[in-house]
């Protein structure tokens, strides 16, 4: 399927589009992650950065990006990367229906979460 997806921060200012399917989709439970979002698992699907289109002034901590005006946390991209991961609640259309393939820092994942059924599961960080 090949689609076009939008979405962006809860103000409005920041605004972004990416074509296609994305490459892959997860759910990471990390310490960064959570701290981040404020809930104890992010999800995110990753695209090539050339089908990603972003418009509106982005603040970033490292290479994660979020609206400076209201603070929504939005997507991750780096120089050394050719790939955007984005956070899936940022998307406008929800359900977005992406299933996510693999769970990283599943080692801190909350007890009463349930692994994702045919998701590739990973202690930490994903083999290379």
């Amino acid at each position: 399927m090949n689609q076009t997806r939008t979405g962006g921060c809860s103000c409005g200012a920041v605004r972004f589009r990416v074509d296609g399917d994305p490459v892959r989709v997860g759910l990471c439970h990390c310490t960064t992650c959570r701290k981040e979002t404020g809930s104890v698992v992010m999800a995110f699907a990753v695209w090539p950065k050339a089908r990603f289109k972003v418009t509106g002034e982005t603040k970033g901590w490292g290479h994660r990006q979020f609206c400076p005006t209201c603070g929504s946390r939005l997507f991750q991209a780096s120089d050394e990367s050719d790939e955007v991961e984005i956070k899936l609640g940022t998307l406008d259309d929800a359900p977005t229906g992406l299933t996510p393939v693999r769970e990283l820092w599943t080692k801190r994942r909350e007890p009463w979460m349930h692994p994702v059924s045919d998701a590739a599961q990973f202690a930490e960080n994903r083999n290379p």
